[in-house]
């Protein structure tokens, strides 16, 4: 069975997942931010299946690269890579938060990690085509502003997230067609409305759906050959964000990531 790295699998839906995965055969490589929360669930894990620890955080890009560096060298085998960990809008009214490279906490956290992760680790997953990446998206959607796209002026927690997670999916279609013929597919989904999270919780929203509601789409494009370049809603094909879609868009959003990953 394929080797997996799920981030952000200590909590929620990540965690939901990785249990999946672990249950059906697969080696499950799991991220946390937390030691002790992570070598606990690697034991949890493990009366399972077969499971490992990587401990990283995600607010710093220094990290994150470690983080794939550290994979890539243990685990030459890793064809699945499922970008769960992220960070929702945070309590009503707080402020703008930076990331240990002082970008726009939600923007760094639930984007520039997941590129700069699958950058580190596209060799290897290209080394084992056919090879799966899943972006965890929302729904949540809007447009970057690409004259202001950290978020200095007129913050807020829900704009922040939504736009974290538009450039999330531009980036896929993207992503997507620079892969194309490399046995590398790349997909992002909306896994269910509001689900019984911390994320949705801090928010002060109450739940809709529990993370089980959310398991079956992640799942689905982690293990089947559903593609590539698609936005799924759970299980079914959907449509993004309109503007995602969009090239000249695309090409500002790329522009704009080169230059705030350094290149």
């Amino acid at each position: 069975m394929p080797t997996v790295l799920v981030t952000g699998a200590t909590s929620g839906l990540g965690r939901y997942v990785a249990f999946e995965l672990v249950r059906s055969g697969h080696l499950v490589l799991a991220h946390g931010r937390d030691p002790a929360r992570t070598e606990q669930l690697v034991t949890e894990l493990r009366a399972e299946g077969e499971a490992e620890g990587f401990v990283a955080d995600l607010a710093s890009l220094a990290r994150v690269r470690e983080l794939g560096d550290r994979v890539a060298r243990a685990h030459p085998e890793l064809s699945v890579l499922v970008n769960n960990a992220g960070i929702g809008a945070g309590p009503p009214g707080a402020g703008r938060e930076v990331s240990a490279d002082g970008h726009e906490l939600r923007l760094a956290v639930n984007y520039l990690a997941p590129v700069a992760l699958t950058r580190a680790l596209l060799p290897v997953l290209r080394a084992n085509a056919p090879a799966r990446i899943v972006n965890v998206g929302s729904a949540g959607q809007e447009p970057v502003d690409f004259d202001d796209p950290e978020l200095t002026r007129d913050y807020g927690g829900f704009a922040a997230y939504c736009r974290s997670k538009f450039a999330l999916a531009a980036h896929t279609f993207s992503l997507a067609e620079e892969l194309a013929g490399t046995g590398v597919a790349v997909n992002v989904l909306h896994p269910a409305t509001f689900m019984n999270t911390g994320m949705v919780r801090e928010a002060g929203v109450q739940p809709w759906n529990t993370v089980a509601d959310g398991a079956p789409g992640v799942l689905a494009l982690a293990t089947k050959d559903l593609g590539t370049g698609h936005y799924f809603d759970g299980t079914t094909p959907a449509r993004a964000h309109e503007q995602t879609y969009d090239e000249k868009t695309r090409e500002r959003l790329t522009a704009l990531t080169e230059g705030l990953l350094g290149g």
